[in-house]
């Protein structure tokens, strides 16, 4: 709810500037259906007013729409109409309001500028009644003391299958990070109010904390979750400060209330950062759920990941994987170290295990752990660091490391002869291995569609 609360508040704020027209689309589907998600049908989110003027529908025709990327101008966008017929754009990307220029010497706009708009256009849509009423008890809400927010998402990121892709780690600040961020707010004067989803782990934070609780201030009456979603909001947008990661849920409480939205960063470095994590997870770590202690060693992993040894990576992220043994982003790094230090052979075993498990289960090729290696996020390969060294592996003569390696050459870089004739090396050396069989024709296969 929050990233689509997002995209309407950035389409909004650019509309009020230019004088456009504003609109938004919302689908159908009901909370019932999301498994970590607290999103309605647009007729319990928003006033039948507010719909009648300005939702798209379901759905819309994205053709017909240009997408905002890059920097942009009111008269650029009004060029790009005249000449290709557009009924608007659509605004998908959150930090698009930095991409407004308004007048040639601004490339960029203020950092608190961006947070007024949203703020004002936040404050202009029409909410159901429902919804006004919980933003409503939370305005009611009394802090006896200066308060400073803390939104500890996890959901999907945390338990479900975004966990094993490490990109969608900084939207999340650990649980295991918390007692650190409590103890550094009180020494400046603030109380915390946590507020996520994992309703066991809050409690125990507040034991061990003495930090507050939005069931404190009354959300516990909400039976509701998505009203529940707004009062908690609206209740972290009275607070002085919002620390979160990169969570649309955190920005929309900042655009309530134009509280800034701080990274844990603002706080510690990642050295330090990362120490009071695995300093936590050393002492209490059986406090936590196996997967919110698996992900704290990911992130702590990821802060030092440019600035440890193979060794002291691997001491991080076999924790991280005995803990979570299912998640293959954990043996796609710990095979990286390895591979780091030319122990080509421990390495390969990894690998083998879990192409082996996961072929004999699908029968597909790439196998999992394989389409993981060269998943994209918007910055890039997520792996992309590491794909030398599966070269390198497979140059050294391992064939699952050749397998891997020809599959980033094929899908990741767009080499397809030398992903063939990587493929045919492991095949080679064992013409019976249906993996083997499977890699090479999937790639060939995948050539010739392209070329036809």
């Amino acid at each position: 709810m929050g990233g689509r609360l997002l995209a309407m508040v950035n389409a909004k704020s650019l509309a009020d500037r230019m004088g456009c027209r504003f609109g938004f689309t919302w689908n159908g589907q009901s909370v019932e259906q999301m498994e970590f998600h607290a999103v309605e049908r647009v007729d319990k989110v928003f006033s039948a007013d507010f719909v009648e003027k300005h939702w798209l529908g379901d759905e819309i025709d994205v053709s017909r729409f240009g997408a905002l990327d890059g920097a942009f101008t009111r008269h650029s966008l009004e060029a790009e109409a005249g000449g290709l017929g557009l009924l608007g754009w659509s605004c998908n990307e959150f930090g698009v309001l930095r991409s407004l220029r308004q007048g040639w010497f601004k490339a960029r706009l203020p950092a608190n500028k961006p947070r007024r708009w949203r703020h004002q256009a936040f404050a202009s849509f029409g909410f159901a009644p429902a919804v006004k009423a919980a933003i409503a008890a939370a305005d009611e809400c009394r802090f006896s003391r200066p308060m400073a927010a803390l939104h500890l998402r996890s959901g999907d990121i945390v338990y479900g299958s975004y966990r094993s892709r490490l990109e969608f780690g900084e939207k999340v600040i650990p649980a295991p990070l918390v007692r650190g961020i409590v103890s550094k707010l009180a020494s400046k004067g603030l109380a915390t109010l946590l507020v996520g989803q994992d309703q066991a782990m809050l409690a125990y934070l507040k034991s061990e904390t003495g930090a507050l609780l939005a069931e404190d201030f009354g959300a516990g009456e909400f039976t509701d979750e998505m009203l529940k979603a707004f009062f908690e909001m609206a209740l972290m947008a009275r607070c002085r400060q919002i620390y979160a990661g990169s969570s649309a849920f955190a920005t929309i409480a900042s655009a309530i209330g134009g509280a800034p939205v701080l990274r844990s960063k603002a706080l510690f470095n990642q050295g330090r950062a990362a120490s009071l994590i695995l300093e936590e997870l050393r002492i209490r770590g059986a406090d936590y759920h196996p997967l919110e202690a698996a992900f704290g060693y990911q992130w702590a992993f990821r802060l030092r990941e440019d600035r440890i040894k193979p060794g002291g990576a691997r001491e991080i992220l076999e924790k991280a994987l005995a803990l979570d043994p299912e998640n293959r982003a954990y043996a796609l790094k710990i095979v990286a170290s390895h591979f780091r230090e030319k122990n080509y052979l421990c390495g390969e075993a990894i690998l083998k295990a879990f192409m082996t498990k996961e072929f004999d289960i699908s029968g597909e090729m790439p196998t999992e752990i394989m389409r993981l290696l060269t998943s994209r996020s918007w910055r890039g390969f997520v792996m992309g660091n590491d794909f030398a060294l599966y070269l390198a592996a497979a140059r050294a003569g391992h064939a699952h490391a050749a397998t891997c390696a020809a599959h980033i050459l094929h899908a990741a870089l767009g080499k397809t002869e030398a992903a063939l004739a990587m493929a045919a090396l492991p095949l080679k050396a064992d013409p019976a291995n249906r993996i083997f069989q499977e890699n090479e024709l999937a790639i060939r296969s995948s050539a010739a569609a392209k070329s036809n």
